[in-house]
Parts: structure tokens; sequence; C-alpha cells
């Protein structure tokens, strides 16, 4: 299939790494000299940006983490003025503030680019209708993929979220050829098709686009064969850009990170040693030419792995691996990176002390959902239902408002939450 920019995404790997290297030499100054976070961590390291001569000095500077960023809240990463930013987004932090990240018009010329490399590579034309399923909001969700198809000439239907049944009234009546969505969300819409009678047939659907949550390849094949269209995984962080980091070709072997724009590395979540292509560890990711909020060894909490091997396509960028799963305590739930931590923040903001609480997650049909179990006085139980009632709305509300998914909230008794089969501190998973 065609490349959008085969003067990148086939250069050889010694241009390619002579590209990164000025690219990162010109963001190293740029974060040193702007932005005081770094030049603090800089100075403490003893190191100046001219000391770095070769990618490989890249590993002299600490990490950048979750927890950095939130801290930074507003806007204490920003390397421009904020005269300059035109686009802002934001998302859940681990501990306290959000995480936000800016945006200038060259962030957004970029974005839109590499999200058209992305949907080229699997084989989306102008000829196609694309309709995006994802998030549209403070979370940077569906606008990558919209800007990318944009560039590329396609028609663009961004239906956000929700309401299944107008999706597949769209879907069929639109005459839509490429499907953007989480893969859950993919399989609830094949189950709207089958409810309402709706032959896959009649549908004129031939890529999909799935990410935002792990999957594997037996999810793909179920979608491929219940939508009767071609899947293909696609990687983005709302840090770093969003969706358009990363993304399948034709072969499916892995999905190419755009390495002109990206430096990655792959370590021990543990130790921080680096680890070798094909070994699975943390994804750490470097901007190279992001200005409104550069990106130095962030830790992103995704594991996977790295291949240099050539590709069938001719795209000489490294391949990332499927994303296994996650090096932290974040869930996934509908697409949105949850911090339980964060969730009880929340809680104790609101009932003034921090309570006893635990995150099930659990999945109804197709669709996951999350509840949160708080521990609360033994009067309430005894007051009005009226009463408990107004608590569980406040709760349900603030929490919606905070993480970005509305949870159900299930009020219980002192010393009635069992530890006991939490798969990760605070969160018992019932996925399976």
């Amino acid at each position: 299939m065609a490349m959008f920019e085969s003067q990148y995404e086939a250069m050889e790997r010694a241009e390619i790494a002579q590209l990164q290297l000025e690219r990162l030499q010109s963001t190293l100054q740029r974060v040193y000299r702007n932005v005081k976070f770094y030049r603090k961590k800089f100075d403490q390291a003893g190191l100046l940006p001219e000391d770095f001569q070769s990618l490989e000095d890249l590993g002299r500077l600490p990490f950048t983490t979750k927890e950095d960023l939130s801290n930074s809240y507003p806007y204490g990463m920003f390397a421009v003025p904020l005269r300059e930013v035109v686009r802002i987004h934001s998302s859940s932090g681990s501990v306290g503030n959000p995480m936000v990240v800016g945006y200038t018009c060259r962030d957004l010329r970029n974005w839109a680019r590499l999200a058209a490399r992305m949907l080229a590579a699997a084989g989306v034309t102008k000829d196609d209708v694309v309709q995006i399923t994802f998030n549209y909001g403070l979370m940077t969700g569906g606008f990558g993929v919209h800007y990318g198809a944009e560039v590329l000439g396609a028609s663009v239907i961004p239906t956000g979220t929700g309401n299944t049944f107008r999706q597949v009234q769209i879907m069929r009546d639109y005459r839509t050829t490429t499907l953007v969505a989480t893969p859950s969300y993919a399989l609830v819409i094949a189950d709207k098709c089958q409810e309402i009678g709706l032959d896959p047939k009649d549908l004129h659907l031939r890529v999909g686009f799935m990410g935002g949550e792990p999957w594997g390849e037996d999810r793909r094949r179920e979608i491929e064969e219940r939508l009767l269209l071609q899947a293909f995984d696609l990687y983005g962080l709302s840090e770093a850009m969003g969706p358009g980091v990363a993304g399948e070709c034709e072969y499916r072997q892995g999905m190419h990170l755009n390495e002109d724009h990206f430096l990655p590395e792959i370590i021990d979540p543990v130790t921080t040693a680096p680890l070798q292509p094909g070994e699975i560890g943390e994804l750490v990711i470097t901007t190279l030419s992001k200005e409104a909020v550069p990106l130095i060894r962030f830790r992103t909490g995704d594991k996977c792995s790295l291949t240099y091997e050539p590709c069938p396509c001719g795209r000489t960028f490294a391949r990332l691996s499927r994303i296994l799963g996650r090096t932290d305590e974040v869930i996934i739930v509908k697409g949105v990176n949850i911090f339980p931590q964060r969730v009880g923040q929340i809680l104790a903001a609101l009932q003034g002390e921090a309570p006893v609480y635990q995150l099930v997650v659990g999945r109804e049909g197709r669709q996951d959902y999350l509840e949160v179990r708080v521990e609360v006085r033994e009067s309430i139980f005894f007051d009005r239902m009226v009463a408990q009632r107004q608590l569980i709305n406040q709760l349900s509300h603030k929490l919606a408002q905070s993480i970005g998914v509305t949870p159900r909230v299930k009020l219980v008794e002192p010393n009635t939450i069992v530890r006991i089969g939490e798969t990760s501190p605070l969160v018992i998973d019932q996925r399976g």
C-alpha cells in the first residue's frame, strides 16, 4: 500500500539515526533553555545539552514520569509562551493534578501528518468515509485520526462515543468504510447489528482501527469475522501526542513507530536497565519535534517490545509490538487510563477524610464497567434512602468529572471491604 511520506517512512537506518540525533540535540537545547524542570534535571546530572553527541548519551539523563507532569500543573512543562499554544488537552494524573499538554500550530500539523501515515499504511484513501467513535474532549481521543483522515482527503464522521443504535444507523446510511473504535466497542457495534437484524454484508466497512485498550489476535479475528473488515492496531499516548505515534501496515507484524518524531527505548520497569530488541519491557518515549511540551525519556507505563527487522512493506521504522499491559497500577476502562490513587484523592476531598475504598472492574456483555466501593459510616445506612442516593449521585458525578468514566458507586459498611482477590493494589479486575 502507498506510503504517505516515503521520504521519511523508508529512510535508511543510518539516515534515521542522524535525523534523530539532530532533532534530539535541538530538543535538549530547547528544554534546557525554556523548561525549569528539565534545566534542574540537567544541572543535577552535571550535564549540558552540548554534551550529547550520540543517541546513546540520552541514557545519562533521568526519566520523566507522569507524576512529574502532574506536579508541573498546569503549564510548568511548556517550552513556549502560552500565546503560541493553540490547543490544550489534559488527562488524569496518577496523583494530584491532571497532566496538561499543549500544541503549537506546527505540533498540530505534525500530528495530522503522522496520523495520515498510519491511515495510509492500512490502505485508507480520499475515497473512504471514516467514522470515529473515540471520545472528543480534553483527552486526545479521536482528534489525531480525525486530522489524519482530513489530510488524506477522506470524509470524516465524528460521531464520538455512545448511542450505538445511532452509530450503526449512520454506518449503514452514510456508507462508512473505515471504523475507528476501541476493540470492545467494535464488538458492541457488532452485537447491535445482530440485535436489529442488520447483516454486516449490507454495510460498506473494509478497514477498522482499534486502540485505547489491550487486545489480542483472538479479538481481532472476532471483530473481522463479525464486521467483515480488516482490523488494524494503532498506538498513541496523550502525553506525547495522541493517536498517530504508531500503527500497523498491511502485513500487521507490529506497529511502525514514527521514529523521525519519537525516539523509543525499552527498559526493565524495575531496574530501568535497557533491554534488547525483542525483549518485553516498558516503553520510554522522547519526543523529537514537539514544540509546546517536549518530553525527555518519558516512562509510558506501557509493556511491549521493539523490533528493527525489515518489514515486507518497505517501511524502515522500528515496529512496536502489541501493548501487552501496564507496568504500573493503571487500569484501562473504556479506553481511559484510571489511577486508583487518584480515585482515593477525589473521595477524600469530598468526604473530608480518606475513606477505605476499592475499585472493581468487570464486563457485562461487551461493555466494561467500573464499580467504586466506598466504606461509609454506619449511621448512613439507618438514614432515609434519599440520603444514600444523594451521596451516591454526588460521588458518581465528581468521579466522572475527574477520571473520565462514570462509575457505579456502591456504599458499604465499615470493615466490609476484603483485600483478598485484588489483582493489583486497590483493584479487583474481573474481566479475565
